[in-house]
């Protein structure tokens, strides 16, 4: 009887052990070296320091990437004007009944209020703009927007306060065959300066500046 139990302990053993959860063979992994390392897994992808913008802030140079060519050594020239500003997205809305409505100001862009920086002293429309930092809205109605120069700067959001408005621009604003997703600010290259291309889903306008 003594010798019969033995064996049988020990196969209770040897299948006890062959017998681990699964979660344990499949939580250590290989790495080739003969040995095994534990995952960990975070229980969230929150970033403790600071909170993700699902808008992004972006920047355009005049001229086009202007800092790269800086470094490069391409220039040595200061730029002529930069803006500042936030890409909001459309995320599955239409862009002027959910988001923009016609004849309210929009800061264009999201969160802080958009920053155009004029490095030398430019013309607009016939009129002469001062080097220097401004923010930068507008008045959108169907066929035209009206851009706003205002001194208001390191501001959140917008709040028109017409007292500190610098000038205005009327101008004309055009359908494309486009569809973008993200708002988009940059400046194109034209005869006497450049124009700064302001687009979002198929609208687009260009408010021209000389220097």
């Amino acid at each position: 009887m003594r010798i019969l139990v033995f064996p049988l302990l020990l196969f209770v053993l040897l299948v006890s052990c062959d017998n681990k959860p699964e979660k344990e063979k499949t939580n250590t992994p290989e790495t080739g070296k003969g040995d095994t390392v534990s995952i960990t897994k975070p229980d969230n992808n929150i970033n403790p320091y600071a909170q993700a913008d699902i808008s992004p802030m972006d920047m355009s140079y005049y001229p086009a990437d202007y800092p790269k060519l800086k470094m490069a050594k391409e220039t040595s020239a200061p730029p002529l004007a930069r803006v500042i500003y936030s890409r909001p997205h459309l995320q599955g809305r239409e862009l002027f009944h959910d988001i923009l409505k016609y004849g309210e100001p929009w800061r264009l862009g999201a969160n802080e209020a958009t920053e155009l920086d004029v490095y030398t002293d430019a013309t607009i429309q016939d009129k002469k703009i001062k080097a220097g930092r401004y923010i930068l809205y507008c008045i959108p109605q169907q066929d035209k927007w009206t851009i706003v120069l205002n001194s208001n700067i390191d501001s959140w959001g917008l709040q028109p306060d017409p007292s500190k408005d610098i000038a205005r621009f009327v101008v004309p604003v055009n359908q494309t065959n486009n569809s973008l997703e993200f708002f988009t600010m940059i400046f194109e290259q034209a005869a006497s300066g450049a124009n700064l291309l302001m687009a979002w889903d198929n609208v687009e306008a260009k408010l021209p500046i000389s220097f």
